[in-house]
């Protein structure tokens, strides 16, 4: 039996941080980066809180350590609010999740709101049950992955996005595709998954050169805020796979920002998952059908199955160059050597990690050391 269930409230469009409004008389914890503070950004969010007292805590870096989930967990027992707000990118808002589950657990605090404000279009971590944590010593990230977890209210505003640099809305525009498209071939996809998948891969070849472009359009910075959530809302129905398990080992290994280790290892993985190797072939995977309906659906060349995933392969190299993101991890000046001593511990990391269970190929580590060789 499965199941199709949003926790979440979404609150959405023009205006829609006006939902603050809303909350009387309790006491507010912002959980944020301190760029937020810095750059004026918490304003938005103080000015519709009502003169509430709230407290502040914007100690948030990227790829939160634990050291950091430790010293909110004390802030929270120190302040006691009734309703914690995660104002970032994914890093705050994963950090925040962890504080407020391991808050619940540790010091007992209960019926606390969590409302989840991405500054970000692309982690989705405002509607999903996962949150990633790191351990700065080990080099490692570990996913935690629980139901309670989910924000109970998510604000999607485009005014929040409007001064996001192009690189970093093409790094995390690319994640929401990696989201989509891995959603779209995980072995635990429905027709509900896909439904949400499908269109957030529609909206973000439509809108994402857009955005980039010109960081000042409302119409395509909400269109990829609101792609980006129902990405998310499709992983955490499907979960995800090996490129994902790939980027954690990346990301925590070498230090590559999430999103562009995603897009450098995407066109890869697509072609790995496919499986098309022969000219000839008779069957073809369930991953490559997949694919090849997406082609139909982006209305890219699709004369047999083999064709519209090159297709798709193709498109997304094209969009990726088009916004002049490495293609290679060389170009994130990463020395091939470095790599290479690497390669066995990042393949080890990536089989393990939670997102490659549901990969629709079951890799090896020849696999994963094949695909990283030809990302260097």
């Amino acid at each position: 039996m499965y199941s199709f269930d949003i926790k979440t409230k979404i609150r959405f469009g023009e205006g829609s941080l006006k939902y603050l409004n809303s909350i009387k008389e309790k006491k507010v914890l912002i959980v944020t980066d301190p760029f937020m503070v810095k750059s004026g950004a918490i304003n938005k969010i103080l000015d519709n809180l009502n003169q509430l007292e709230y407290e502040i805590f914007s100690d948030i870096v990227p790829d939160p350590p634990i050291e950091i989930i430790v010293s909110g967990i004390e802030k929270v027992k120190n302040f006691k609010p009734q309703v914690i707000i995660a104002l970032g990118g994914g890093s705050a808002i994963d950090a925040a999740k962890a504080i407020m589950n391991l808050s619940k657990k540790i010091i007992n605090i209960e019926d606390v709101e969590f409302i989840a404000i991405p500054t970000t279009s692309g982690t989705g971590s405002e509607v999903t049950s996962f949150s990633v944590i790191t351990d700065k010593q080990k080099g490692t990230k570990y996913p935690l992955v629980s139901d309670e977890l989910l924000p109970d209210v998510a604000i999607l505003d485009s005014e929040l996005v409007k001064t996001v640099p192009d690189f970093i809305t093409a790094d995390t525009g690319m994640d929401v595709l990696t989201h989509a498209l891995e959603a779209y071939v995980s072995t635990n996809a429905t027709d509900f998954s896909d439904a949400l998948a499908e269109k957030a891969i529609t909206i973000a070849f439509e809108y994402l050169i857009k955005a980039y472009k010109d960081g000042e359009d409302v119409v395509a910075r909400q269109k990829m805020h609101n792609a980006s959530c129902l990405a998310g809302l499709a992983f955490n129905l499907a979960s995800l796979g090996l490129n994902h398990g790939i980027a954690h080992a990346l990301g925590g290994k070498l230090h590559i920002p999430h999103g562009r280790a995603n897009a450098i290892l995407l066109p890869h993985i697509i072609e790995y998952n496919a499986d098309i190797s022969g000219y000839n072939q008779r069957e073809y995977s369930f991953a490559a059908k997949k694919f090849a309906n997406i082609s139909k659906i982006l209305g890219l060349s699709s004369s047999n199955i083999r064709v519209a995933v090159k297709s798709l392969i193709n498109e997304i190299n094209k969009l990726e160059k088009s916004m002049n993101m490495p293609m290679t991890l060389s170009q994130c000046k990463v020395e091939s050597s470095q790599l290479t001593s690497l390669e066995s511990e990042i393949a080890t990391l990536a089989l393990n990690d939670a997102c490659t269970i549901t990969n629709p190929r079951k890799p090896s580590t020849e696999d994963v050391i094949k695909i990283l060789n030809k990302i260097k």
